[in-house]
């Protein structure tokens, strides 16, 4: 078990950041215990959404809830494990997003995409985690934004390729695919978060840093306007 990374914890590490919301994701580890993830979506407040895990056998009602209280994705962990198997992602992430809009994250390595891309071509709205991770995946990540897939910019200290260039390659393809975000606490990373990766991500992004840092996001999660200041502080 990682060691806990609470609420207060988050704010102090995004405090000079200017950080107005974000998405919370459940680890491998929590499997599909919403208990964290709906504390953490309470006490941060708007702005902030959840990405969560959930068994083949959940029920309408249970999606239902959990949008009420700010969910917004579904996630499959293929890399760690701890979600529903990868046999049931067509029909649960339809069932998603019929119900409640959401869309399916996918923690994967994109060297593992191509038996992937035909399903994922099929499926109303996706997202893959930490730039797809490794560099020679990159044209089968590429191929997904194609049609239609999003890409979080996020996990500079896990991957195995060059951000800068993987950022152009991926704002060539679709400028509204790429969703900036810390990977706090960065969880097993060779490295944790460091705040030069904004600014790297900021610099590589060009004209589109705006967008990348906020508004393609927040469409995406269906977020709204940006709020004045971070939930929780003056």
């Amino acid at each position: 078990m990682p060691e806990p990374f609470p609420v207060d914890a988050y704010r102090t590490r995004v405090a000079s950041l200017d950080v107005r919301g974000g998405a919370v994701v459940s680890g491998s580890f929590q499997g599909f215990d919403q208990t964290y993830l709906l504390d953490a979506l309470a006490r941060l407040g708007p702005g902030f959404v959840g990405v969560t895990q959930l068994p083949a056998t959940v029920t309408d009602a249970e999606i239902t809830r959990l949008d009420a209280a700010g969910v917004r994705a579904m996630r499959f962990n293929v890399r760690r494990g701890g979600s529903a198997a990868l046999e049931t992602l067509e029909s649960l992430a339809r069932r998603v997003h019929d119900v409640a809009g959401w869309h399916a994250e996918l923690y994967i390595d994109a060297r593992d995409l191509p038996d992937l891309l035909p399903v994922l071509r099929r499926l109303p709205a996706v997202s893959i985690d930490h730039f797809g991770l490794h560099r020679d995946g990159l044209p089968h990540l590429l191929a997904a934004v194609e049609h239609g897939a999003r890409v979080k910019a996020t996990g500079f200290g896990r991957v195995d390729l060059d951000p800068a260039e993987t950022i152009a390659a991926i704002l060539e393809v679709d400028p509204t695919a790429l969703l900036a975000g810390t990977d706090l606490p960065s969880t097993r990373a060779r490295r944790p978060f460091a705040d030069a990766d904004l600014d790297l991500l900021a610099d590589a992004a060009g004209e589109h840093r705006d967008a990348v840092r906020w508004g393609n996001a927040a469409a995406f999660y269906r977020v709204g306007a940006l709020p004045a200041v971070i939930p929780g502080r003056a």
